[in-house]
């Protein structure tokens, strides 16, 4: 299992757009990823899940991934919230 801790650094927070984006990421791999925020532990591949993080910008999440690709996927998500989502 790798786990880390993400910024949410793009100004709007992770709203719908980045959550798809976050989501449709997620799908791509077949490790589980668990987004954990106030004791909450969200699967990363749930839009329902990813939203109810209501996440504003300069909050702090930590990610799980567990499974066959779990080193790739812990890259591509941190990798996903370090770009701000492609928003300036």
């Amino acid at each position: 299992m790798i786990e880390s801790t993400v910024s949410v650094i793009n100004r709007a927070g992770l709203h719908t757009r980045p959550a798809a984006m976050l989501v449709k990421l997620a799908a791509t791999f077949k490790s589980d990823i668990y987004l954990i925020r106030d004791g909450f532990h969200i699967n990363a591949k749930s839009i329902i899940g990813v939203m109810t993080l209501a996440a504003e910008q300069g909050s702090s999440l930590g990610v799980q991934v567990e499974g066959p690709d779990e080193a790739a996927a812990a890259a591509a998500i941190t990798e996903l919230f370090a770009s701000g989502f492609g928003e300036q």
